[in-house]
């Protein structure tokens, strides 16, 4: 029997460098990760794919930026939903001309993922995610009264607006990628953490201007599943402590509790690492077997334990005695 997986693959992943920006240059990129999920297919895993999309909700809102004054703006949702629909197409094809190269009989579907947060949630309260443009202060206090925004200097390169980042609750369409799953159907879905909608009291769903963590959401979607593996695929071979530093050290295997001990040493960074080490220790919390996190050359070599990180389950150390006087 297959085992089954969730990819998450970082959105930033499809950008090399910052001359290679076009969407043929992000389809090259595509295709280069999917080449290595077909030799996970072919070693006989179930795959779920899921990405970030970051740097291309970015393109949208700037475009939109640059034709305000001839065609509506683009809310953020919607954003979110363009990108799905794209990154989605990307893999689409980039899978079906590697599948046609290797003569698997495979198909694979997007699925447009609206995922659920509490209005409640506290990011809501206190917005901290930097989307857009940069703007200088005067121009964004002007767009920030205007189009009742909240924004922030962001590090010395200037100011930008800011959104929530609300912890992910529902993968309203887990029914149907579960479906495509069931029958062999490999999907993309969940694409930048999903599109982030609230329900009303009558139960309607309306969605927020607001970013999910696609590794977080990515996690709820492999426990969702009952996947035996959690696979993020992001920049860098291996984990590090002490990373940039001289005394930096890879990781090659680390069980949740090391990994909260580390993150709690304040070893990973925001909106980098932590977030995807907090995503593993999250899915193998909830059941999952292993989660493991390297980047889309090395997966292959990473699931049979060459290299990449591994996070498993593990027993909590207790504490030491109390000392006796």
């Amino acid at each position: 029997m297959s085992k089954k997986a969730v990819v998450a693959i970082g959105g930033n992943s499809l950008i090399r460098d910052k001359t290679k920006k076009t969407v043929p240059d992000q389809y090259a990129a595509t295709a280069e990760t999917c080449a290595h999920i077909a030799d996970m297919i072919v070693e006989g895993w179930d795959v779920v794919i899921t990405s970030g999309n970051g740097p291309q909700v970015g393109f949208i809102l700037r475009r939109s930026e640059l034709a305000e004054h001839e065609l509506h703006p683009v809310p953020l949702d919607y954003c979110g939903a363009d990108t799905q629909g794209a990154i989605g197409y990307m893999i689409q094809r980039a899978l079906y001309n590697e599948f046609h190269k290797r003569t698997i009989d495979k198909h694979v579907a997007t699925v447009v993922t609206q995922v659920r947060v509490a209005k409640e949630d506290p990011a809501f309260e206190n917005p901290a995610k930097p989307i857009g443009s940069f703007m200088d202060e005067k121009t964004a206090k002007k767009r920030a009264d205007a189009e009742g925004w909240q924004i922030k200097e962001d590090s010395g390169r200037g100011w930008r607006r800011v959104v929530a980042s609300p912890i992910p609750k529902e993968i309203v369409e887990l029914p149907a990628i579960k479906a495509l799953n069931k029958n062999g159907i490999i999907v993309y879905a969940v694409g930048g953490g999903g599109i982030p909608v609230v329900a009303g009291t009558d139960g309607q769903l309306e969605g927020v201007a607001a970013v999910i963590d696609k590794d977080r959401a990515s996690s709820l979607l492999a426990t969702g599943l009952d996947a035996d593996l959690l696979l993020i695929s992001t920049a860098v071979e291996k984990v590090y402590l002490n990373f940039g530093e001289e005394n930096q050290e890879a990781i090659d295997k680390m069980d949740q509790f090391e990994a909260q001990q580390y993150l709690d040493a304040g070893h990973f960074a925001p909106g980098s690492m932590k977030p995807k080490v907090e995503a593993c220790i999250e899915f193998i919390k909830n059941g999952g077997e292993m989660a493991i996190i390297t980047d889309p050359p090395n997966i292959t070599k990473a699931l049979r334990g060459e290299t990449g990180t591994r996070i498993v389950g593990g027993h909590a150390v207790p504490p030491p005695p109390p000392v006796r006087h």
